[in-house]
């Protein structure tokens, strides 16, 4: 270690009082300086341990080492209760100063970076070509002691845009068949009697003297009566089929790094009871989405592929399944739905989600001792098959675009109907470059500075207000079994 020798020549004095300016004292990180003094030295004290050291040669010298660059405090208590205070300025090595130039230069070569040291602040100056330059050269300067960012970073290039294509297809196919037998008859005797396996409505008759009425509750197939045999029956024998097919293909553009969403569908109200004081309370109206929705993240890669976290749904109201509250009709939602993280190349096709769905559902309804009666004994079996198949294939394709030259016509919807001859067909905008002028291309600058290019916080979006409609619930009655007024269930909403 090579050592410096300072004497500091400290002449007898009175004692000073707070607020005396204390005097500097440099230090080079890795050396070492002596400071001597015409009075013993009773005391040292050094404020920061981690940036220097000081230890008592002898009672009038003290020797101070540099440790790691930086600012501290250096007190000296000397025989007769003079104190004298030091501001300590530990400065980097110019070893290693060029150490750290040389590691800028061969970095960030062919970029113009220049640091310099003010104390215990290293000023980072010049300009580099991106955002990742920008954290290599705050890091390595960082060495030497605390970075001060001055740096210009180069206007970036337009960010990739990818167009995410989903399709959505589903076939749905149902066969249903139906075959069963109801006997029921007015009686010689004035007796009505009827033979039925009951998974089909009969025939109620009503015999007064010599007319006789049917209450018929399910007509649809074969009603057959006999007035001089007083025997009749009905038959049902039904075959149905079903097909039903969805196709969508929504298409939705993202920057790289943003998240992206789509919706071609609508809203609903869910109402939300929510009890109150004396029997009074209020309807919560709250609005759920459905229809066709895509919510991705696309990411470009190192490697040139897309990564995306993707969220395709198709939902549709279903009735079928309602809820009725307060008069309120209130849908289900049916719902088809796949949530992935998945990476591919521009252009490429993913298969993220199949389903493939077979179902036989058979009923088999017997009179028993007569339906096991060969050939007669169908007449007292009523049977029902139903089969149902559906198939699901969900595809995603990134693609890595570029928009569309200026000049050029852009994609358009034919409309099978001719609209109204004469109407226009161009829609009113502003004047293009021909009455305007050129529109400057390039930005004001070439470089701006480092924060200004720091990604911003995203504020949240706030919800869509809730509507409060007031109502009044009426008091239930002990015999209805529901609890008393203040304690009204809350209707939950479909999710």
């Amino acid at each position: 270690m090579l050592t410096l020798l300072l004497s500091v020549a400290l002449e007898a004095q009175a004692p000073q009082v707070p607020g005396t300016a204390a005097r500097d004292l440099f230090v080079t990180a890795g050396k070492s300086l002596v400071v001597e003094s015409p009075v013993i030295i009773q005391r040292v004290a050094v404020a920061d341990g981690k940036l220097a050291e000081a230890v008592a040669v002898n009672p009038r010298e003290v020797l101070v080492n540099g440790i790691e660059p930086g600012e501290t405090s250096l007190i000296l208590w000397q025989e007769g209760g003079n104190r004298i205070l030091f501001d300590l300025h530990v400065r980097p090595s110019s070893l290693r100063l060029e150490a750290v130039r040389q590691e800028l230069k061969r970095e960030l070569a062919g970029q113009d970076v220049s640091i310099g040291l003010e104390g215990a602040n290293v000023f980072v100056r010049g300009a580099v070509k991106d955002l990742v330059s920008a954290e290599r050269a705050l890091a390595i300067a960082g060495t030497l002691g605390k970075p001060i960012n001055l740096l210009n970073v180069k206007v970036p290039p337009v960010e990739e845009q990818i167009l995410l294509k989903v399709r959505f297809a589903n076939v749905d196919r149902a066969a249903t068949s139906e075959l069963g037998a109801n006997l029921f008859s007015t009686g010689a005797l004035n007796t009505p009697a009827s033979i039925t396996t009951g998974q089909f409505s009969s025939v109620r008759a009503d015999v007064q003297g010599r007319t006789t009425s049917f209450t018929l509750t399910d007509a649809l197939n074969v009603f057959l009566f006999r007035a001089d045999l007083n025997l009749g029956a009905t038959i049902r024998a039904l075959q149905s089929k079903r097909l039903l097919e969805i196709l969508a293909e929504p298409n939705l553009l993202a920057i790289n790094g943003k998240p992206a969403s789509f919706l071609a569908g609508g809203e609903f109200p869910v109402p939300v009871v929510q009890s109150g004081i004396g029997g009074a309370g209020a309807v919560t109206v709250q609005w759920r989405e459905f229809g066709v929705r895509i919510n991705f993240l696309p990411t470009v890669t190192p490697r040139g592929t897309v990564r995306l976290q993707v969220t395709p749904e198709v939902s549709s109201l279903d009735f079928a399944n309602a809820l009725v509250i307060s008069g309120f009709t209130v849908p289900a939602i049916a719902t088809r739905r796949v949530q992935t993280e998945i990476e591919l190349e521009s252009g490429q096709s993913f298969v993220i989600a199949g389903l493939l769905d077979n179902r036989v559902i058979e009923s088999l309804t017997k009179i028993p001792g007569l339906g096991d009666i060969p050939l007669l004994g169908k007449l007292f079996q009523s049977r029902s098959r139903s089969k149902n198949n559906t198939e699901l294939l969900v595809m995603v394709t990134p693609e890595v675009v570029r928009p569309i030259p200026a000049g050029q016509p852009g994609p358009a919807v034919k409309f099978p109907t001719e609209f109204i001859q004469g109407a226009p067909t161009t829609p009113p905008r502003t004047p293009g470059v021909g009455d305007t002028g050129p529109v400057p291309v390039r930005p004001p600058q070439e470089t701006v500075p480092y924060e200004q290019l720091q990604p911003k916080p995203v504020q949240p979006q706030t919800s869509a207000p809730t509507l409060y409609i007031p109502v009044a619930i009426p008091a239930p009655t002990p015999s209805s079994g529901t609890p008393p007024a203040g304690g009204q269930p809350a209707a939950r909403p479909q999710e």
